[in-house]
C-alpha cells in the first residue's frame, strides 16, 4: 500500500505544481522527461544512475520514482543489488536505512506489479 500511495500522492501534487507553475519549472519537468529516455545510454542504466544519485542525497521520493521506473525498464533484482551496493559504497553507511526502504518498495512493487 506504500507505493501505492505514493504513486497517487505523487501524480496529484505533479498536477497541483504544473497548474500552479510559470514557465522556468515548467520546462526544467521536460528536460527532467527528456533527460532519462534512451540515448547514448539506454534509458534503464540512466534510471540505475538517478536511482544512486537519489539514494546518496537521501530523497526517498526520489528514491521511489526511480524504484518504479527501474521496474519500467525491467531492472533485475541482481542489477538492482549491485546498484545499491554502488550508492553503499559511494554514500556511506547513511545510506543504510533508504536502502532498507527502496528494497521494501522494490519487493512490495514486484509482488503488486508496479511501475510507471
Amino acid at each position: 500500500m506504500r507505493i501505492e500511495d505514493f504513486i497517487r500522492e505523487r501524480e496529484r501534487q505533479n498536477g497541483v505544481t504544473l497548474d500552479f507553475a510559470g514557465p522556468v519549472t515548467k520546462r526544467f519537468f521536460s528536460l527532467d522527461t527528456q533527460c532519462y529516455r534512451d540515448g547514448a545510454l539506454p534509458a534503464k542504466t540512466k534510471e540505475l544512475i538517478g536511482l544512486i544519485a537519489s539514494l546518496v542525497l537521501r530523497c526517498d521520493d526520489c528514491i521511489n520514482y526511480h524504484l518504479l521506473r527501474c521496474r519500467a525498464e525491467k531492472v533485475t533484482d541482481a542489477e538492482l543489488d549491485e546498484a545499491l551496493s554502488i550508492g553503499l559504497i559511494v554514500g556511506g553507511s547513511i545510506t543504510i536505512p533508504h536502502i532498507r526502504r527502496a528494497v521494501d518498495g522494490w519487493k512490495e512493487m514486484a509482488e503488486k506489479d508496479l511501475s510507471l
